[in-house]
């Protein structure tokens, strides 16, 4: 059985776990104040192009969403998120426990744009009766895979800054949104463009972990008091430290997700070929292929993946994720498989 619901079912790269048996018995201080640490940011803020920028490691990414959410905005105020955001349809009311309201906009392919937020800015300008928008949240990539092109986050970015608001890009999958082939961002555009985002290591290679990124320290200050309260300062900090450096050196971090990128694109031109059609078009390691629910069926004896959404009496929705660790053979068999089913079914037909 091949795992596709995920990509963090494997452990970690060799690099990182050879990095952290070679360095185990040696001693350092600890929640971060270590060499590793310090060099791990220093080498991330220069492929950003950023030396200003304050870097804070965490576990995970619901913990990366709420620390920034709860420490950025005062009790009144609110965050934009599309009806699609992870933390308005998968974190379990994380957000809404911190005190503050999520404020959602239908979205089919996930991404806000300036409109969006006018939009919202109109429909919540009743002071004081109404929550305060104050913060825009957006992923790269969304949730359905698509991602922002450096026009549309420079407009989006232009349109916050006019109207005081905060920009925070989820970047739980960052690097395969930085690698899709379409894509035009850099880090440095990130982190010029945005007030806050987030690398994700958890998906990319890591055993776990976040680093949380302010484009400006200023914005970030007093953000490790929000870490030592809400639990997510990490006494043994170097774990995170290491992981970093060792995803940023020799640019393994995003050797790792271009490797996803091209084993699920290798599935999704072999499915279209065969004529399958997807529910959004996206061009990281997310797949959304249409398939007959006999179909699915029968893949899921070998293959694990999620039914993303119901699609009529006979068909569905399917997600499949390809990991920097997902082995090309195991592509191949998969679409062999998928041909051979699909193919049987149109003989019973």
């Amino acid at each position: 059985m091949y795992n596709f619901k995920n990509d963090y079912a494997e452990g970690a790269h060799p690099n990182i776990l050879e990095r952290l048996y070679r360095s185990n018995f040696e001693q350092h201080d600890g929640y971060g104040d270590d060499p590793y640490t310090a060099k791990a940011k220093n080498v991330m803020q220069e492929k950003m192009q950023n030396p200003n920028a304050a870097i804070f490691f965490v576990s995970g990414g619901t913990q990366a969403n709420l620390l920034v959410i709860s420490h950025l905005l005062r009790p009144h105020e609110a965050v934009i998120s599309a009806n699609t955001g992870h933390i308005y349809a998968n974190e379990a009311g994380a957000i809404e426990a911190t005190g503050h309201r999520i404020i959602p906009v239908d979205k089919t392919d996930g991404k806000l744009n300036a409109e969006d937020v006018t939009t919202v800015l109109k429909q919540f300008a009743m002071r004081p009766h109404v929550v305060k928008p104050k913060m825009v949240y957006i992923s790269n990539p969304t949730e359905l895979g698509n991602i922002y092109t450096q026009k549309e986050l420079a407009d989006l970015s232009k349109a916050c800054k006019e109207n005081s608001l905060y920009l925070f890009l989820d970047g739980a999958r960052l690097a395969h949104a930085i690698c899709a082939k379409n894509s035009n961002l850099t880090l440095a555009d990130i982190s010029s463009l945005t007030d806050v985002f987030y690398i994700g290591a958890t998906k990319n290679g890591g055993l776990l972990g976040e680093a949380i990124v302010f484009s400006d320290k200023k914005t970030a200050y007093e953000f490790d008091y929000s870490l030592k309260q809400k639990g997510a300062l990490l006494a043994k900090g170097r774990l995170l430290g290491i992981q970093f450096l060792e995803l940023f050196t020799d640019d393994l971090y995003l050797q790792l997700a271009d490797h996803a990128n091209k084993m699920a694109g290798k599935i999704a031109q072999a499915l279209k070929e065969m004529g399958c059609l997807f529910l959004a078009d996206s061009s990281t390691n997310q797949l959304f292929p249409i398939i007959s629910k006999e179909v699915s069926k029968k893949l899921s004896t070998n293959y694990s993946f999620f039914t993303w959404r119901e699609m009529g009496s006979n068909q569905e929705a399917i997600r499949l994720i390809t990991s920097w660790a997902t082995d090309e053979k195991t592509v191949d068999q998969f679409i062999t498989d998928y041909k051979a089913l699909t193919e049987s079914t149109k003989d019973k037909a």
